[in-house]
């Protein structure tokens, strides 16, 4: 769908024509999440930024609220993406599935610390919107299919999911945290990597 906006400028109004507006915002919007974090976001100030007139974002964000809401929505659709694409191209062992998907989600969590933060944090609010909470659960569903998987081929411990899923999400997490807050050496960080997969690999190890 084709936006067209009123725009003012000193000599003239003209009509400006933007092929998706909705999309630029969210682009938009998270260049300055990771530039100024999320205090920074204003609907005005990225309609200033996208030469739009300052209503023009009321087309498709209420507010700030639904504008973080839907930054967060995509966020957790891409990392969605991100980990399904991990499994193409890799061996079928669970050690070669989970080592793949655990690197994926720290290149994603390095490469948007910001996004992610954000991602977390509009998960846990009590106005966040069904959608928002069934994309959050998209990657976790994933994590719990490869860890059902490698049941069935008797790669992983029997036991019920989350005393099996809950110590691979927090190892796995806990270590991504790490890595974005600067704890970590960069040269200690592809081999603490390495080290946190063989730790998961051992904890869900058939007994």
């Amino acid at each position: 769908m084709t936006d067209t906006l009123t725009v003012m400028t000193p000599m003239q109004t003209r009509r400006y024509h933007h092929g998706d507006l909705r999309a630029a915002l969210l682009t938009r919007a998270e260049e300055t999440l990771r530039e100024k974090g999320p205090a920074a976001l204003s609907l005005r100030e990225l309609a200033r930024d996208l030469d739009v007139s300052h209503a023009a974002p009321s087309r498709h964000f209420k507010d700030k609220q639904a504008l973080l809401d839907a930054l967060a929505l995509t966020g957790f659709d891409r990392l969605a993406e991100t980990l399904a694409a991990s499994q193409e191209d890799v061996g079928e062992t669970f050690a070669e599935r989970l080592g793949a998907i655990a690197r994926a989600y720290v290149d994603f969590a390095t490469a948007n610390a910001e996004l992610l933060d954000l991602m977390y944090a509009k998960k846990h609010d009590p106005t966040a919107s069904e959608a928002l909470v069934a994309a959050s659960q998209r990657w976790g569903e994933q994590l719990v299919e490869l860890i059902a998987e490698g049941q069935h081929r008797g790669e992983v411990r029997q036991g019920p999911m989350e005393r099996v899923g809950l110590p691979l999400f927090a190892t796995l997490h806990g270590f991504a945290s790490l890595a974005v807050s600067d704890m970590l050496p960069a040269e200690a960080l592809e081999h603490g990597l390495d080290d946190v997969i063989a730790h998961m690999l051992r904890g869900c190890a058939p007994e």
